[in-house]
C-alpha cells in the first residue's frame, strides 16, 4: 500500500477498490446474503417512503424518523435520477459512483510534492470494513462533499465554503470543515450560500425544519458512549429497556434523560475547546495553519461531536473515514495515529451492526464487550488527534517560526497555502 509502485501508479488502488465495492454492490443487491438484520430496509422501505411524500411538494411532517436537514430531500430524490432501475437499485448504484467520485479526488490531491497516495487508500480500505451498510445510508454522498470542500480550500475558499454549506443542510456535521480553514473567505461564503438554500427550502416545501424538534426528543442510542452505562446497568436490574424510537434502538426508562443531557454537556464542553484552539491557533496571524490543518482540525472536530453524541450509528464512521482520509492525503498531517484507530473501529463496528447486533440490543456480555472496544477506540482516537492538533498549532509563549526548521512556520513551508485570508 505504501510502496514506491502503489504511491506512481492507480493499478492497484482501481483494483481494490474494484473488487471491494463489487463486494459490496452484491450484498446490497441480495446477490449475497450478509448475515445480520437486513441493511437495505432503510432504502427500500424508509427512503422511498420519503421519497414518494417528497415530490409532492412537502417534507415528511408525519414521520418522526425523518431527522434531517432540508438538502436531504436531494440524496432521497437522487433515484429518479435512473427512472429505468428500481429504487434501491438506483440508490446503491448512485452511491457506488460517488464512491468513486470520492476515491478520484483523494488520489488526485495525494498527488506531488508533500503529498501522499495513502488518503486514498484509506478511503478504499476504510469503506468496505463497514459491510454493506455504507451503501444502505445516505452518508457516502454527504462524505463525499465534505471531503471536496477540504480539497478546495487551499485554491478555492469560496467554494469550500459553499460546498460546506450545501453538505451543512445535508446532515450538518459537514460544517464543521470550516473549523480549520484560513481567513473569513470560507466562512463569508458559507454563510451567504447557507443562506440562500435554507430560504429557498424554506418557501418551496412545508416543513422544511421539522427535524430539530424530532432530533430534541430522541432518546440514547444503544450503540452511543452513554449507553454503556445502561448496557451494564440492566444486569443489576435498571429497570428500562430498549425500544425501536425515532428510527433507531434506543434506551428509554429511568436516567435516560440525565445521561442525554450529560452526552450534550460533553458536546458543549467539545465546542468550547475547538473554539478556543481556533482563537489561540490564529493569534499569531494565522501562521499556526498549514495545508494540513483544515483536514487535520476538521476530523478531531467531526471525532469530538461523534463520541459525545447521544446517537453512534455505524454511518458516522463513513465520516471519519472519509475525512480522515484527507487528512492523509497530506504528509505532515498529524493524524495517522488517530485514523488508524478509526479504521480498526470501523472493523469493530461491522462486527457489532449487523453481525452481532442483536448481542448489543440485548446486552450480552459480548455484545457490551464489542461496543466498549469500539467505543474506547473511538475516545483513544479523539484524545490524541486533539491533543496532535494543539501540538501542532498551538505556539503559546512562543514567537512565529520558533522550533521550525530555519525558523519559518509549517504554513510557509507547505507545498499549497490554507487559504488567502
Amino acid at each position: 500500500m505504501e510502496t514506491k509502485d502503489a504511491g506512481r501508479s492507480p493499478v492497484w488502488l482501481l483494483s481494490t477498490w474494484g473488487a471491494s465495492r463489487l463486494v459490496l454492490l452484491l450484498f446490497v443487491l441480495k446477490v449475497l446474503v450478509f448475515p445480520g438484520p437486513d441493511v437495505t430496509s432503510d432504502v427500500s422501505v424508509i427512503y422511498r417512503g420519503w421519497s414518494d411524500v417528497l415530490r409532492t411538494g412537502t417534507f415528511p411532517l408525519a414521520d418522526v424518523t425523518w431527522q434531517y436537514p432540508p438538502a436531504a430531500a436531494l440524496p432521497v430524490l437522487s433515484p429518479g435520477l435512473l427512472p429505468f432501475l428500481e429504487y434501491a437499485t438506483a440508490f446503491f448504484v448512485l452511491v457506488c459512483v460517488t464512491d468513486a467520485a470520492v476515491l478520484a479526488l483523494l488520489w488526485h490531491a495525494g498527488r506531488g510534492s508533500a503529498r501522499s497516495p495513502r488518503g486514498a487508500w484509506v478511503w478504499v480500505v476504510g469503506v468496505p470494513l463497514l459491510g454493506p451498510t455504507v451503501y444502505a445510508r445516505y452518508d457516502v454522498m454527504v462524505t463525499a462533499v465534505a471531503v471536496a470542500a477540504l480539497l478546495a480550500a487551499g485554491r478555492h475558499p469560496r467554494v469550500a465554503g459553499g460546498l460546506a454549506a450545501l453538505g451543512a443542510l445535508l446532515k450538518v456535521w459537514p460544517a464543521m470543515v470550516l473549523l480549520g480553514m484560513r481567513g473569513r473567505t470560507p466562512w463569508l461564503a458559507a454563510v451567504l450560500s447557507g443562506a440562500g438554500l435554507t430560504a429557498l427550502f424554506a418557501v418551496s416545501m412545508p416543513g422544511a425544519f421539522a427535524f430539530l424538534t424530532f432530533q430534541r426528543e430522541r432518546g440514547v442510542e444503544v450503540e452511543s458512549l452513554g449507553s454503556l452505562v445502561f448496557h451494564v446497568a440492566r444486569h443489576f436490574g435498571w429497570e428500562g429497556g430498549v425500544l425501536l424510537n425515532y428510527g433507531s434502538m434506543e434506551f428509554l426508562g429511568p436516567h435516560v434523560g440525565t445521561v442525554g443531557t450529560v452526552s450534550m454537556a460533553l458536546s458543549g464542553v467539545a465546542f468550547g475547546w475547538l473554539v478556543l484552539w481556533r482563537l489561540l491557533a490564529a493569534r499569531s496571524g494565522g501562521r499556526g495553519f498549514a495545508a494540513h490543518t483544515a483536514a487535520d482540525a476538521a476530523f478531531v472536530a467531526v471525532l469530538m461531536f461523534t463520541v459525545t453524541s447521544r446517537v453512534i450509528s455505524p454511518q458516522y464512521l463513513v465520516w471519519l473515514i472519509g475525512v480522515g482520509a484527507v487528512c492523509r492525503c497530506f504528509r505532515e498531517s498529524r493524524m495517522r495515529v488517530p485514523v488508524t484507530l478509526v479504521l480498526v473501529a470501523s472493523l469493530v463496528t461491522l462486527l457489532e451492526f449487523p453481525l452481532l447486533f442483536g448481542d448489543v440490543v440485548t446486552s450480552t456480555p459480548l455484545g457490551i464487550t464489542l461496543l466498549a472496544v469500539r467505543n474506547v477506540l473511538l475516545v483513544a482516537a479523539t484524545l490524541v488527534g486533539a491533543r496532535a492538533l494543539w501540538r501542532d498549532t498551538v505556539r503559546l509563549g512562543r514567537p512565529d517560526g520558533a522550533g521550525e526548521p530555519g525558523g519559518l512556520s509549517r504554513a510557509a513551508s507547505a507545498d499549497t497555502p490554507a487559504s488567502a485570508p
